[in-house]
């Protein structure tokens, strides 16, 4: 079973997805069904959560990831007190109705010491966590940030500088050594993340293009 963000407009049940919070397995442990976090964008797993049925329903309404917090006995939204929300994209069931599979969009790190996943670093989570930084360079300008003057160059200049920065990767890939291609592809793809955030993207937009031009069949 699974609901879309997009088209939760009750909370218990979804017509167009049959989500209905009555089927789920709550008597199995207690009430509470673990929730698996993930990213969106890069499917890397943040956290490990807990809701009961009034957190599923406060999550499908708010379109904010909340838990039941067993150690605060009650209803925690995360990001409540940092800011670093979880927003929801979409929330599926497990085949035994047991656990939950929460799909996100990080506003910031998960983790409360500070890194975007709980579980440490994995292969690919270090974009979500650049373009979480270059989203906050673009707030805060801070003046002494080179994205700073990137942003502030304006998006005609940040496309010229990813055009320069492609040139450079394939300059590199025909005539340099491997580690000039990994220092400019490096270069690239930062580049490229700032252009999309210039213009209101998201990595996970270009992301479902990808999965979409890929589907099987």
């Amino acid at each position: 079973m699974t609901i879309d963000s997009t088209t939760a407009a009750t909370p218990a049940l979804d017509s167009r997805t049959d989500f209905s919070i009555d089927a789920l397995a709550w008597d199995k442990q207690g009430g509470l069904l673990p929730v698996v976090v993930q990213d969106a964008a890069t499917l890397r797993v943040l956290m490990l959560g807990y809701m009961d049925r009034a957190a599923l329903q406060a999550t499908l309404a708010s379109r904010r990831v909340t838990f039941f917090s067993r150690s605060k006995g009650r209803l925690w939204t995360k990001g409540e007190s940092s800011g670093h929300f979880l927003d929801l994209v979409s929330l599926q069931a497990d085949c035994d109705d047991d656990t939950l599979l929460a799909l996100v969009r990080p506003n910031g790190p998960t983790c409360h010491l500070g890194r975007a996943s709980c579980f440490g670093q994995a292969p690919g989570g270090f974009l979500a966590e650049l373009e979480a930084l270059i989203e906050r360079r673009e707030r805060e300008r801070p003046a002494d940030s080179y994205t700073t003057r990137l942003f502030d160059a304006g998006t005609r200049a940040i496309a010229q500088k990813v055009g320069e920065e492609g040139v450079e990767t394939a300059l590199a890939a025909v005539a340099q050594d491997l580690q000039a291609v990994r220092n400019e592809s490096a270069d690239l793809l930062y580049h490229l993340l700032v252009l999309l955030r210039a213009r209101g993207l998201a990595l996970d937009e270009v992301v479902a293009v990808l999965r979409e031009r890929h589907r099987p069949g």
